[in-house]
């Protein structure tokens, strides 16, 4: 269920990712960069949580259909880029940190890798 465009948003989302792109590029003045990846966050709860609202308000609520949005809009993105990296990844890591690697990316496809983490931090 689409929402409304909102331009605002974007401009919003858009400095965000600006923030940590300088924040990573070493530019000064931008050494808070986790608070564009806060904002990014916050900006996509803010939208997920409306579209779910309103559907649960129409009464076309489904988790199963929330979950296949998800994916069809994160998989196209995420499989080039879980390529990509295992390959890299194949040339630079060591054996060990390359299984570590794999498990990481194995979590990330099913949606797991902050219960991954969290178990890993102890």
């Amino acid at each position: 269920m689409a929402l409304k465009y909102r331009a605002d948003i974007d401009g919003l989302r858009a400095v965000a990712v600006l923030a940590v792109i300088f924040f990573h590029a070493g530019i000064p003045g931008f050494s808070g960069g986790f608070v564009g990846v806060d904002v990014f966050f916050v900006i996509s709860g803010f939208l997920i949580t409306s579209i779910i609202l309103k559907e649960i308000h129409t009464g076309k609520f489904s988790v199963a259909r929330f979950y296949e949005r998800r994916i069809r809009r994160i998989f196209p993105a995420l499989f080039p880029v879980i390529a990509f990296t295992l390959i890299v990844a194949a040339v630079i890591f060591e054996v060990n940190d390359f299984k570590v690697f794999g498990e990481s990316i194995t979590a990330t496809t099913f949606f797991a890798s902050n219960i991954l983490f969290w178990r890993e931090s102890g």
